[in-house]
């Protein structure tokens, strides 16, 4: 009976890590600044380059093929003619599309992906539309089953502010359950975790920590590549398994090692955000950044909830500590390795 239950929590250990994917992250985010001015509208589509791989050659020449495909605005039914500017490709392997489009009359404009479908399953665009002045018109979280909205251009509408919280709090909640690498962090502290006490400040120092740096990514504070950030959230986890095999239970100084690596993460965290275009662009940043991180720790918080009983229950048995402890923990330090490599190597 104690065994049945020792293997259920390596179960559960097993389901969280390797589900869905190795590469513990979203299958892709793009966003599009839309500028209504008096005479033309302006629009600038960021796409990473490995989201359009599946669609182009490997060479930047094909990009600008894909310019009738970018965007799709549409007044009284008809289709706007788009206009490539420019194409260009920044070092973080972003790529930039330049547009324009004739402004037409007072009226009703609806925004439409037109190779969203196509891309990656999963993939969410964030499409903002701004007049000159800087006043929103709205704002929508794309997706291959919701792939258009509607704005007025004769004024500035409303602000979707409501729509807007909604989809950034429901990416939160997505990105953290998905996040694997994130989530194995975490359940590798907490399983030395003896007492409810200890884990809240473990958690607490987990979320004060990433939520300082994504709020400072956002707002573009400061910048650390994500070929940086990706292997040390790797080499992060890698640390925590070999510390628990080493130091055993309840390790003294985790609060300030959960801290130190929190703010790893949270750039990790932040680089949703960026490759959305948020923080780029004046007034686009607060709503996206508080629900975003509101849902990342809901999310959290529901994750540690559902686990902390297990691991509790399953620690108070003897069989769990002699058997399955340190496989727990080896377990953490392979996947860490593996992704480590991973993001070192093979990217």
């Amino acid at each position: 009976m104690r065994t049945g239950h020792s293997q259920s929590f390596a179960i559960l250990v097993c389901s969280v890590t390797f589900s869905v994917s190795a590469l513990a992250h979203d299958p892709g985010l793009s966003s599009a600044a839309i500028t209504v001015g008096d005479r033309d509208i302006r629009a600038v589509a960021l796409f990473h380059s490995r989201d359009l791989q599946q669609l182009i050659k490997n060479d930047a020449a094909s990009y600008p093929s894909l310019v009738n495909q970018i965007l799709h605005l549409r007044h009284g039914g008809e289709s706007l003619p788009s206009k490539l500017e420019s194409v260009e490709k920044d070092v973080n392997d972003n790529v930039r599309f330049q547009l324009s489009y004739i402004r037409p009359p007072v009226g009703a404009i609806t925004v439409s992906s037109g190779i969203i479908g196509r891309l990656p399953f999963g993939h969410r665009e964030f499409v903002t539309i701004r007049t000159a002045s800087g006043e929103s018109l709205g704002d929508r979280l794309l997706s291959a089953h919701e792939n258009e909205f509607t704005v007025l251009i004769a004024s500035a509408a409303k602000s979707r502010a409501g729509s807007g919280f909604a989809d950034f709090f429901l990416l939160g909640i997505r990105h953290i359950i998905t996040g694997y690498d994130h989530l194995l962090f975490l359940l590798g502290l907490l399983v030395v975790m003896r007492s409810f006490l200890s884990s809240l400040k473990i958690i607490t120092c987990f979320t004060i920590a990433h939520s300082i740096t994504l709020a400072a990514a956002t707002f573009s504070l400061v910048e650390i590549p994500s070929r940086i950030v990706e292997p040390l959230i790797a080499a992060s986890i890698v640390y925590v398994g070999v510390e628990n095999l080493l130091r055993g239970d309840d390790p003294k100084g985790r609060r300030l090692l959960t801290f130190a690596f929190g703010l790893i993460h949270g750039f990790g965290f932040a680089s949703v955000l960026r490759e959305m275009g948020i923080g780029s662009r004046p007034g686009v940043v607060a709503l996206p950044l508080f629900s975003f991180n509101l849902g990342v720790e809901l999310g959290q918080i529901v994750i540690a909830v559902a686990a902390l009983p297990i691991i509790w229950k399953l620690r108070a048995r003897p069989v769990f500590i002699a058997r399955w402890a340190r496989p727990c923990s080896a377990v953490v330090v392979l996947l860490g390795g593996f992704w480590f490599v991973q993001r070192v190597w093979m990217n």
